[in-house]
């Protein structure tokens, strides 16, 4: 039987543990760029969640020779314009951290009151073939607001200021079972699920089986 292996474009393993119980029932393999020591860092030069994914997604893929599965994610907050967007994971610059990220997201919202703290999680999927072609893409949104303190110690970035109006919690407050259902990535990948199937159904991953991880 085939491993259909699939490299999620990140080194970040949390995110893997997000999507393993997703994609695993299906038969696939997850690794990530932390399991290749060829893999490369790839310039996030896009202007958008989507075009950032496709470069994550076929550069990795052709360099590495493996289906691989790009996404960039990131924090929209309305009163901000949109910010920080794309900037999401290095909004405070040079050395940025979740912290520095959070105490500067906090610092920007000191004025706003709650009613205008709202904001949306976005996630943009693509995934590469092994030639470096996106063959299906995807986009999960998630609806919340900021709130004006941490609350919790889940989830990472800015889970715990996010809170998901409906559940009353944050991010980092709710159980990851919980989040698996709701977050923006989990969504992006529900609805790229059924393309990776037709994919793995009609046979497209092929390679898969003859390349193995270093």
């Amino acid at each position: 039987m085939m491993s259909r292996v699939l490299v999620l474009g990140t080194r970040n393993r949390k995110k893997l543990g997000e999507l393993v119980e997703l994609l695993a029932p299906h038969g696939f393999t997850l690794q990530t760029l932390a399991d290749f020591a060829a893999a490369i860092e790839v310039e996030e030069t896009g202007d958008s969640f989507a075009a950032n994914a496709a470069l994550k997604a076929t550069v990795q893929a052709k360099h590495l020779g493996q289906w691989v599965l790009g996404e960039d994610s990131g924090l929209a907050v309305d009163a901000l314009g949109g910010a920080p967007g794309i900037f999401s994971a290095r909004y405070s610059g040079e050395g940025a951290t979740d912290q520095k990220n959070n105490e500067l997201l906090l610092e920007k919202l000191r004025d706003v009151p709650l009613a205008r703290r709202t904001a949306h999680y976005v996630c943009a999927a693509a995934l590469s073939d092994p030639t470096g072609h996106v063959q299906a893409t995807s986009q999960g949104i998630c609806r919340g607001r900021i709130l004006f303190a941490p609350a919790g110690s889940g989830g990472f970035g800015y889970d715990p200021l996010f809170e998901v109006i409906e559940c009353h919690r944050t991010f980092g407050e709710l159980a990851p079972a919980v989040k698996a259902v709701l977050s923006h990535r989990s969504r992006a990948m529900r609805e790229l699920l059924p393309q990776l199937v037709r994919l793995a159904a009609i046979g497209q991953w092929r390679l898969s089986d003859e390349q193995k991880a270093p």
